[in-house]
Order: C-alpha cells, then sequence, then structure tokens
C-alpha cells in the first residue's frame, strides 16, 4: 500500500516512516525539506500519485495566533483537495487530546479547526489526538519559568513518549478508517507541577518547583484535572511508563 507522511521529516513522521516501512508498505516522507509543501502546492499532487492513504503529523512553524491558523487552514485545505483529487481513501491525522477544552490557545484553536476541515471533507479519515510528549517537558518547564523557579498547577497531565505516539498512528494508518476522533496517552496520570520537578530533579536541574493554582499551561492556558488527560474511558493507553524513560533519559545523558 502506497503511504504519504506529510510532516516526515519530523519527531513523529520519521518514525512513522520507519515504522511503514517496516511493514512492507511503499512510504513517501514529505515534507517542505523533502520537496513537498502543502502551504504552496509545491510537489503535493506528485507525492499523492497513486496513494492510498495520508498520514499528516505535520506542524506549523510558529505557534503566534494568526501565522498558526493561517498554517493548519491553509494546509489542511490544499492536502484535502489534491487527496480528492488523487483518489486518496484514507487520511490520518495527528492532534491532541483535549483540543476542545484548550481554546484559550490560538495554537489548539487552529487545531481545532484544522479537525473541522478534516471532518468537513468527503474523505474517510481518523483523527489521532495524542497526550504531551514526554521530550517536550523540558519546554513547559522553560515557558513557567521566572528567574530560578518554575510555577505550574497541579492538574493531571496523562504524558506519553513519541515512539508509542508514533506506532499508535501507524497502526491506525494501516487499518480501516474510523470516521472519528480516538485519543491515546501514556498509562500514567501525574500532576503537571509534579511531572515537572521529577524531570527537573533528575536531569540536575536546581530550579525551584513551586505549585501556582494560578499558574497557565504554557503561559496562556488555564488548566484543570480534565484539561490534558483523555476522559471518555475509551482511549489507546500505551506502555511507556514516565519513570522508565527518565530512567533512561538520564542513565544515557
Amino acid at each position: 500500500m502506497k503511504i504519504v507522511v506529510i510532516g516526515g521529516s519530523g519527531l513523529i513522521g520519521s518514525k512513522v516512516v520507519k515504522n511503514l516501512r517496516e511493514l512492507g508498505h511503499d512510504v513517501v516522507a514529505a515534507s517542505p525539506s523533502l520537496g513537498v509543501n502543502t502551504i504552496t502546492g509545491e510537489g503535493l499532487a506528485e507525492a499523492l500519485v497513486g496513494a492510498q492513504v495520508v498520514v499528516d503529523v505535520s506542524n506549523a512553524p510558529s505557534f503566534d495566533d494568526e501565522p498558526v491558523m493561517e498554517f493548519f487552514q491553509t494546509s489542511n485545505k490544499n492536502l484535502l483537495a489534491a487527496e480528492a483529487a488523487a483518489g486518496v481513501s484514507h487520511h490520518v491525522a495527528l492532534s491532541v487530546v483535549g483540543t476542545e477544552r484548550l481554546l484559550q490557545s490560538g495554537y489548539f484553536r487552529a487545531k481545532m479547526a484544522q479537525e473541522e476541515l478534516i471532518k468537513a471533507s468527503n474523505i474517510p479519515y481518523t483523527i489521532v489526538r495524542a497526550t504531551q510528549f514526554f521530550e517536550f517537558i523540558g519546554s513547559i518547564a522553560y515557558v513557567a519559568t521566572e528567574g530560578d523557579t518554575v510555577r505550574l498547577p497541579s492538574a493531571l497531565t496523562q504524558p506519553m513518549i513519541s515512539d508509542d505516539v508514533a506506532a499508535v498512528v501507524t497502526d491506525f494508518a494501516v487499518g480501516s478508517p474510523v470516521n472519528g476522533i480516538v485519543d491515546t496517552a501514556g498509562p500514567d496520570q501525574i500532576p503537571l507541577v509534579e511531572l515537572v520537578r521529577q524531570f527537573l530533579s533528575a536531569t540536575g536541574d536546581p530550579r525551584q518547583v513551586i505549585t501556582d493554582e494560578n499558574a497557565r499551561y504554557f503561559g496562556t492556558i488555564e488548566v484543570n484535572d480534565q484539561s490534558l488527560v483523555p476522559i471518555d474511558g475509551n482511549a489507546r493507553i500505551t506502555e511507556t511508563r514516565f519513570r522508565d524513560w527518565l530512567s533512561r533519559t538520564t542513565s544515557q545523558g
């Protein structure tokens, strides 16, 4: 089966490409650096010739409100139109658990717009929503840092490793369209402040982590115990535990 992976050179995309090739599929890794641009349309029609499935794990180059909305709307309109012309029979997209609960952020408003465009198209689809990645915990700490102090709320998280995100996306890419949204998350629910505290402690970072229920997630989003975790009981739960990943990461570093 021919499968095109949009964002195929990124963190998740490169792993999905590897997984699919190991399963024996004809995989095209597509990104601007590889000559396929969903914003300008460069190379897009050519890449989709003969494709049965398109996996979109691309992300915006800027998270500012206007540019991120422009990216997801333009990219998805161009991509879905090209897929319709090419006869693609399954569109798989990576999104974020709790998107509709995080709309204070322009990024999540843009992700919601992306999801609505996919749903409105005539192409069978699967939207895979994942929780926060282990690999981005340092970024959460960075945004929440004031001097030598990190302030974060105690809202629950259920993070997962990028390898497991890619594995779940791969599974859905080779399966039948769900024509709906599926959530995936790691096995552990951990308060956001404790997640960052454990990460900084294990990596020898001296910053002090303080619980502040008025602090915002990524500086803009007010969160509670239902904001960042699956809440419908039907999520695909993966196996890699945070403590095991942290132990491996610190031993390698």
